[in-house]
């Protein structure tokens, strides 16, 4: 049954990863860099200046930067260490190349998906809530496309991609100190339960403080890794470049493989086009739907050239991955301690620990607020948080090859349906930029109301009428 299953999951995401999804992220996200201008690149200021701006509103709102982190939450975690690691393993070098592509140019889609759960996003209790279930149900007016998504989402994110993430816990944790793997599969769900029992605002917060601190260090390891081999930086970077076109292969297929790897581990990394980040963008209060929209493209540049990056350096130098036997955790494990002694085998078990755990913060968040789109009733919520821990102890033990590749379906389907969305929707996305361009210009901190672009009426927040959330700034 299960070699079953293993089969009939390969075929669909042999077609999905091989041939359409490819085709897909490319060509909408050039289209949104084109249509936009290249806003990656001429509004990289932007993207820094109002990351850190006050939130305004109320002092329990989630702030700008609080939904960045929520966001980043989920994209940085074992994406960024195992991901990478196969992606080198089973695409060659030339993989981190393509990754780098997808995250440039993805980052333009980033950008039109999180603008957009900006647009459409919803109040409730604990402020706002929105993505792309919300935008696919007001902006298109197709609750059903709306629901599909939600259920992908909800069972990608929610359930398998913390299958995956708790699987990468438990094997880097076998692998440094010999732990069982069910007992430290049920310490992370015991912690998980009382940070998710607790509520979004809880989940930011621990988001905040995780992201920031493990993104600091993880770097840091990086950069002295690439200090002490300086002279053999060149070499690398070649050596990506040749690699990424097949200069350097004999076999055939080499560059398909760098491609395919590169493209889907840089996606399940940044999550750019995916329709994940869009639910941490709506909960932030802000004065303009773009601001959030910018903020998220950063975080898919951030996430992929400079922590994937850092991942791909430390394996690349190392040597370890001519290795066939070594993949996955294990393969970074393997190439950090080359460079720092066999101690470091260990401190990475602890780092994957932290930004997985993170992950787990961030995606079930996602999960939660979908749930609430199919259904207010409260009750979904606590199995949909049952399910969650269950799924997180299943991962504990689990073979790594159906966990992953279960992630990679279910990735590529919710992929589709948002592409298609914001595809039809970008309109709306490119206006309300140029809104803010044309503020920005005049001097302006940019306001929005929803009457300065034509066809959102039937939209619930940005009133004219409501109050501004900094009442100290002139509109």
């Amino acid at each position: 049954m299960i070699d079953l299953l293993q089969t009939i999951i390969d075929s669909l995401n042999n077609f999905l990863w091989s041939k359409l999804l490819i085709v897909l992220l490319i060509t909408v996200g050039l289209y949104f860099t084109y249509r936009s201008k290249f806003m990656q690149f001429r509004m990289l200021r932007d993207m820094f200046r109002v990351l850190f701006e006050s939130k305004g509103g109320s002092r329990d709102d989630i702030s700008p930067f609080q939904a960045f982190c929520i966001s980043m939450a989920a994209r940085v975690g074992t994406g960024n260490i195992t991901g990478v690691a196969i992606a080198v393993a089973l695409g060659g070098p030339g993989a981190v190349f393509w990754m780098w592509v997808i995250a440039i140019i993805g980052s333009a889609s980033s950008f039109v998906e999180s603008t957009l759960a900006q647009v459409y996003k919803i109040r409730d209790k604990n402020g706002f809530r929105g993505g792309p279930a919300y935008y696919m149900q007001t902006g298109l007016k197709k609750r059903w496309m709306g629901a599909l998504f939600a259920v992908l989402i909800t069972i990608s994110f929610g359930l398998v991609f913390n299958a995956v993430q708790s699987n990468t816990i438990t094997i880097a944790f076998e692998n440094s100190f010999g732990t069982d793997r069910l007992t430290v599969g049920i310490i992370m769900t015991v912690i998980l339960a009382a940070i998710i029992f607790g509520g979004v605002k809880r989940i930011a917060k621990m988001s905040e403080y995780i992201v920031v601190v493990l993104a600091a260090v993880y770097i840091g390891v990086a950069l002295v890794i690439v200090l002490m081999n300086i002279t053999e930086m060149p070499a690398v970077l070649a050596l990506i470049v040749k690699s990424a076109f097949g200069f350097e292969q004999v076999a055939g297929g080499s560059l398909g493989a760098a491609l395919m790897q590169g493209v889907k581990r840089g996606l399940f990394s940044n999550e750019a086009g995916m329709g994940s980040a869009p639910n941490a963008a709506a909960t932030a209060t802000t004065s303009h739907p773009a601001k959030q929209g910018l903020i998220q493209s950063l975080g898919v540049l951030f996430d992929t050239l400079v922590i994937c990056t850092s991942t791909a350096f430390i394996v690349l130098l190392s040597g370890s991955y001519t290795d066939p036997s070594l993949n996955g955790i294990e393969l970074t494990q393997a190439a950090l301690s080359v460079h720092m002694g066999s101690w470091a085998s260990g401190f990475l078990a602890i780092m994957v620990f932290l930004f997985a755990f993170s992950t787990l913060l961030g995606n079930y968040y996602y999960g939660e607020t979908n749930i609430e789109f199919l259904n207010s009733n409260k009750i979904w919520v606590q199995l949909y948080r049952i399910a969650v821990m269950a799924m997180v102890i299943f991962g504990s033990i689990a073979q790594v090859q159906l966990v992953w590749d279960l992630a990679d379906l279910f990735m590529g389907l919710m992929v589709v349906v948002n592409l298609i969305a914001i595809t039809l929707l970008s309109k709306i996305a490119f206006s309300v930029l140029q809104d803010y361009i044309k503020q920005r210009k005049a001097g302006k901190d940019p306001v929005f109301t929803k009457d300065h672009v034509p066809g959102l009426d039937n939209i619930e927040c940005w009133d004219p009428a409501a109050p501004d959330p900094d009442p100290s700034r002139t509109r």
